[in-house]
């Protein structure tokens, strides 16, 4: 038992803790074990926070299949309006690797705000490329988005 306890350990720390958790067949990344969205980040809280903070339990909403969680109940009337705008682009996958026509789990902790829009990405060095030169990322990336969303879950 202690063995499968350590390997379980083990296993949870090389993939990073809760992202590994997070479904890579699904339109949206979402946790498999808790239904969150963004682990429970605010996705709102990019924008008016400039930062990721956590949302709260008691203030959240289900929709496409996620739970968002919110700081306030402004948060949670911002993203009602407008989750186009708040929700991570390309279902929370890395815009970089999307481009590329994988969809690889992007993470909250390594985010971008571009043209009013959230991204999130695997690595530093991803979100480096895109800060550097969005332009021909996001062209490819949207084009690719397509036919990639097509062999995701709904």
């Amino acid at each position: 038992m202690a063995r499968i306890a350590a390997v379980c350990g083990l296993a949870a720390g090389l993939c990073g803790g809760p992202v590994a958790l997070a479904a890579t067949t699904e339109r949206l990344v979402v946790d498999r074990v808790t239904g969150l969205a963004l682990g429970g980040t605010d996705p709102v809280a990019y924008f008016t926070d400039a930062g990721m903070l956590a949302g709260r339990a008691d203030i959240e909403l289900t929709a496409e299949g996620a739970v968002w969680r919110f700081r306030n109940e402004d948060n949670r009337a911002f993203f009602l309006a407008a989750p186009e705008i708040y929700a991570p682009q390309f279902g929370g996958y890395d815009p970089v690797d999307v481009a590329r026509g994988v969809a690889v789990v992007g993470r909250p902790r390594l985010w971008l705000i571009h043209d009013q829009r959230l991204y999130l990405f695997s690595r530093e060095e991803s979100r480096d490329a895109f800060a550097a030169g969005p332009g021909p990322i996001l062209r490819a990336a949207v084009t690719g988005w397509s036919g990639l969303r097509e062999t995701l879950a709904q």
